[in-house]
């Protein structure tokens, strides 16, 4: 499951790799999806003429809160081996209010319940870790890491420095 399809980039990593059997990319918003769908976009092409991959219109932060319907309107109650997001800027600077709750406790817990048993959840960040929130991944997940990226930004004439969060799931069943 991914998070966030904008310009695809996320979507078309992720199936670069030959173990992804099946991909579902969450979009709030239909004209997006639909750009891509048209061709208007680089990687539309490569999005919608991989058969592993199918978009779903709808709010992934108000899916993530229901894992017993969960993000597939097919198969409700799927769960899944990865979760990957790339919405907000971060944990604390999100794009909407509402999108807050799924980086409690709760929230995050309840996106656990969407995972298989060893499943990963990563999440892209604009900033530098935030300790606390890699703190309650571990008290959420299982496990919590996040890894630095660091790269030069020509645009900015700086070096960025960003995350990218990752939790696994620990033991349960699903």
């Amino acid at each position: 499951m991914v998070g966030g399809l904008c310009l695809g980039y996320t979507a078309a990593t992720a199936l670069r790799n030959p173990n992804v059997r099946s991909m579902l990319v969450g979009e709030a918003m239909k004209p997006v999806i639909e750009w891509h769908e048209n061709g208007l976009l680089p990687l539309g092409e490569v999005l919608t003429k991989d058969k592993r991959c199918r978009f779903v219109h709808g709010n992934f932060f108000q899916l993530a809160r229901t894992p017993e319907t969960g993000f597939d309107e097919l198969n409700p109650g799927s769960h899944f081996h990865a979760i990957l997001l790339d919405i907000d800027h971060s944990p604390r600077e999100v794009l909407h209010p509402s999108n807050a709750s799924l980086y409690t406790f709760n929230g995050l817990r309840k996106l656990a319940d969407q995972l298989r048993p060893d499943g990963v959840f990563a999440l892209w960040s604009n900033n530098r870790e935030d300790a606390a929130f890699t703190e309650l991944l571990r008290a959420a997940f299982g496990v919590g890491r996040a890894e630095a990226v660091v790269f030069d930004n020509p645009l900015q004439r700086r070096e960025a420095h960003q995350c990218v969060y990752i939790a696994r799931k620990m033991g349960g069943t699903s």
